[in-house]
């Protein structure tokens, strides 16, 4: 008899690419991380994803010192896979973005498929106050930010957290980056099950129309056919139609206030946990069933949460 499906919710807790002005919600300092990764977790996210924030400015950081203020807490209080990023922002080194994940070795992270044009200068003209003073010039410069994930980058990503046992959250924000996690699958550097995060909506990126989402998945069958789970991530207004869209093609799905700080259009959500429930309550309305943290370790083939190191 072949296996219920069911659908993975990943959140993304707080973002290295937003700005702290925009929303109140996002959280900043370790102590609102772990709280807002909690509520998540126990609203139904089986994945929490996770960047860190200064918090004496608000700044994103690689620091592994800040994420350790926040990963045990978050450990401790559920059974919620953690994922790191490995993406940081684009004005880190790939060094500097590795650091936390190579210090903790977490189940998971997340690992860019390409190099783009990741651009939010369009954001900046919305705004005429700001928090802190490195805020509009962070979003303004960003017409001129390549975020850079070059094949010796991945392929170095690749082999020191592969070593550690961690799998990866492939984000593929063009479909040229579904032919670059093939080049590597086709080398052996990664085994399957793949976890694709096919991201629409990113200025420099692939955008969100639906003929753009039914073709990365025929791409995604083509190159890796019963060897991946297949998620969605769409930016801003698209958050939740296009991840509904995703969950009745056969896909999981991604919320969470770095991918979108609404909750409805022209209303802030008031924290990731209110996106995981909105969510949850949409799939539901399709029967469509939710994995539990240990459905999803199955389903990706994870080491397990005792294989950690956030103490």
């Amino acid at each position: 008899m072949k296996k219920e499906r069911k659908v993975i919710i990943t959140c993304a807790i707080t973002g290295a690419m937003h700005t702290p002005t925009m929303s109140d919600a996002l959280p900043i300092t370790p102590e609102q991380i772990a709280q807002q990764a909690i509520d998540a977790a126990e609203a139904g996210a089986s994945i929490i994803h996770l960047h860190a924030r200064d918090p004496a400015n608000g700044r994103p950081t690689g620091d592994p010192k800040i994420f350790k203020q926040f990963l045990p807490a978050i450990h401790e209080s559920t059974d919620a896979v953690i994922n790191l990023t490995t993406g940081g922002s684009p004005t880190m080194t790939v060094e500097e973005r590795l650091g936390a994940a190579m210090e903790t070795e977490p189940e998971m992270c997340s690992l860019n498929m390409g190099s783009l044009n990741f651009a939010l200068h369009p954001l900046a003209d919305r705004y005429s106050t700001w928090k802190y003073d490195w805020e509009e010039p962070y979003v303004r410069e960003s017409d001129d930010f390549i975020f850079r994930n070059t094949f010796r980058d991945i392929e170095k990503i690749m082999s020191i957290m592969g070593a550690r046992g961690t799998k990866f959250e492939h984000e593929c924000y063009d479909v040229g980056h579904l032919y670059n996690l093939a080049f590597f699958a086709d080398k052996g550097l990664i085994k399957p099950p793949f976890f694709i995060q096919t991201i629409f909506g990113i200025l420099g990126g692939i955008g969100s129309d639906v003929d753009n989402l039914l073709f990365m998945r025929r791409t995604a069958d083509r190159l890796f056919g019963d060897d991946y789970q297949w998620s969605i991530l769409a930016a801003g207004k698209n958050q939740m139609p296009f991840s509904t869209q995703g969950a009745l093609e056969g896909g999981h799905v991604r919320v969470g206030l770095e991918d979108s700080l609404f909750i409805n259009r022209g209303e802030l959500a008031t924290s990731n946990a209110q996106q995981v429930e909105k969510i949850k309550r949409i799939l539901s309305e399709f029967s469509l069933p939710i994995a539990t943290s240990n459905e999803t370790r199955e389903l990706l083939g994870l080491k397990g949460r005792d294989n950690v190191r956030f103490v």
